[in-house]
């Protein structure tokens, strides 16, 4: 009981909190969408951090990490890689176009067919993928939590059913009601929230590893890192626990990372909603430092299940939930439901938002209505977003039967998107002088899903031919073919129309003076995070570290150091003069010109 009302009270303080902060401030479509452009850092990165951390990494990858090792640990520290191209290149495009929607974008490169399909796309995937996948994981876990068969008598696919209605209606009512700004506060106070909570996971974990040992905490420690050391292996082999090669950080994954960071509208919605460039890029390299913590709370868990029950969970998508159950003290137990919940929430509904956004903005107004006014705009935006939410109720319990676990499959399901929207904006941003016909942006996407299909599925299922490559790196062998096709195409039978930039910043687009020096120290910690999950690190068999491993550490720890001090003294003002020449209004030119006067005007007046 204790559990049950600590969980109301926390998720009933969240949604009044959330009400007070945007009463008056959703009467506008600017409002409800993009939060009025009043955005700050705080919450842009308090929000990213919790639409990023959500059941499928609790749960799935603390199930990969279980079964295998700490290959998983790729998608997310390579993560900050897409991050620092939202922040340094894609933010302020978006921003200088003043775009609502990542597809408004498209149109205006590759025309309105190319909007059409790239939102039928992004839809499909957060209607029939993503939602039901992050409903699925939450409602897996609090039916272990709460032990929901018990209390209800249920069968397992019964409560799965249930525990997903309601999760998903609750869910549902944050965003439709709130709009984008409800959504960002939401999510802001449940990371703070999932931060504390999610790490005391871990210490309990290591806690009850310890008791297992008749010792403590180093006991624990200890005892992983000298103990089936081959599930520490961040860079993985040749095994088949292996859930993503090596080779594949530099292909497919930062294709993956492009897509999901930089293109994703329902993850760069928050950024588009900045008061400011230097807020919205101080914002997602705030994230990007958050992000670094994921794996002691999605990877961390599942190791530590492993020595603490052994290799016989079934299935492995229980290693999280079962230790959460058995070394979480009781009195915690609801704050922690509440903090789940609050995950599930923050990405399912930024899901709705961003799907009604797109449906309202991209769709319903161009297509159907071009009249329509702002009142009309929300009251459509809430309707679909409730028939988007119905859709992905009724599809949620049929991943129960996924047979690689939860997170493979959403990565696998990603790729029919990922890699034709990544294809399309990098080449609408950095070939801006080439010609590409609409036409071929489209051919390039219906191509692209038929292909991949074949590729992952399709060959095997009908042919028995199976791949000889991982399919991860086919996300980046159809990257190249989709950009050769568009390359030819274009030279071939160039577009008679020429690309117009579109320029209307709508908030002020001076850089933050930190943004090269912040994303050099975030791919160093990325680096040196592999160094120490290797096999000459944690990984090494025959003790905690192997002998050459300072000198490794130490030796591009100070390579890193180097980069971080160029990135900053020379990098820096050459990307913020590249950055106001080319999204920068006359305004923010003359206050950075001035700013750069006032700086190189001062002399000191030495001592007689």
């Amino acid at each position: 009981m204790f559990a049950v009302i600590t969980c109301i009270g926390f998720m009933a303080f969240v949604a009044w909190y959330s009400w007070y902060k945007t009463k008056g401030t959703i009467d506008s479509a600017d409002g409800y969408f993009l939060a009025g452009n009043g955005l700050s850092s705080v919450f842009i990165a308090g929000s990213l951090l919790l639409t990023n951390i959500s059941t499928e990494q609790l749960i799935g990858q603390n199930g990969i990490v279980y079964f295998g090792n700490l290959t998983a640990l790729a998608w997310e520290v390579w993560a900050v890689r897409g991050i620092i191209l939202l922040a340094c290149l894609f933010l302020p495009m978006y921003l200088g176009g003043a775009f609502a929607t990542m597809p408004a974008f498209l149109r205006s490169r590759y025309g309105e067919g190319t909007r059409r399909l790239v939102v039928g796309l992004l839809m499909f995937g957060y209607i029939f993928v993503w939602s039901p996948t992050i409903l699925y994981g939450g409602s897996l876990a609090l039916m272990k939590l709460l032990d929901i068969r018990a209390m209800t008598g249920l069968s397992q696919v019964e409560a799965l059913w249930l525990v997903t209605w309601v999760v998903g209606i609750i869910g549902a009512v944050y965003a439709i009601t709130g709009g984008l700004r409800a959504v960002a506060i939401s999510d802001t106070l449940n990371g703070v929230a999932l931060l504390v909570v999610g790490c005391l996971i871990p210490i309990y974990g290591l806690i009850a590893l310890g008791d297992k040992l008749d010792g403590g905490i180093s006991d624990a420690l200890y005892h992983m890192a000298t103990t089936h050391t081959q599930k520490l292996n961040a860079i993985g082999g040749s095994s088949d626990v292996d859930v993503i090669p090596f080779s594949a950080i530099f292909t497919g994954l930062m294709v993956t990372a492009t897509f999901y960071w930089g293109t994703n509208q329902f993850v760069i919605q928050r950024a588009l909603g900045a008061a400011s460039l230097k807020e919205g890029q101080r914002g997602l390299l705030m994230a990007g430092f958050f992000k670094m913590l994921v794996p002691f709370m999605a990877m961390l868990p599942g190791l530590i299940a492993f020595h603490l029950f052994g290799p016989g969970l079934e299935p492995r998508d229980l290693a999280y939930p079962e230790l959460v159950a058995k070394t979480l003290p009781s009195p915690l137990l609801g704050l922690f439901v509440a903090v789940l919940l609050g995950a599930v929430f923050s990405t399912y509904n930024s899901l709705l938002n961003s799907a009604a956004t797109m449906f309202a903005l991209d769709i319903y107004k161009p297509f159907v209505n071009p009249d329509a006014d702002d009142s009309r705009l929300i009251y459509v935006s809430k309707v679909f977003a409730i028939i988007c939410a119905i859709a992905a109720l009724f599809a949620a319990p049929a991943l129960l039967y996924a047979p690689e676990g939860l997170f493979v499959f959403l990565q696998q399901f990603t790729g029919f998107i990922a890699v034709p929207i990544v294809t399309l904006v990098m080449m609408g941003l950095f070939a801006k002088r080439l010609a590409i016909p609409p036409r071929a942006a489209q051919f390039i996407i219906v191509f692209h899903v038929i292909t991949y299909y074949l590729m992952v599925w399709g060959l095997e299922q009908t042919l028995g031919i199976k791949m000889p490559i991982h399919w991860m790196h086919v996300f980046a062998l159809l990257f190249v073919v989709e950009v050769a096709i568009l390359v030819i195409w274009a030279l071939v039978k160039p577009c008679k129309n020429t690309f117009t930039h579109v320029h209307a910043p709508k908030v002020a687009m001076v850089p933050w003076r930190y943004a090269m020096l912040t994303s050099s120290i975030l791919l160093t910690i990325a680096i040196m995070m592999y160094v120490v999950f290797s096999n000459v690190g944690l990984a090494y068999a025959d003790g905690v570290v192997s002998p050459e491993f300072w000198t490794y550490f130490l030796s591009i720890g100070g390579c890193c150091a180097a980069v971080c001090f160029w990135s900053h003294t020379k990098l820096q003002p050459a990307y913020e003069r590249y950055t106001l020449k080319h999204f920068g209004s006359e305004a923010d030119k003359q206050a950075y010109a001035q700013q750069q006067e006032q700086n190189t005007s001062f002399t000191p007046v030495r001592s007689s």
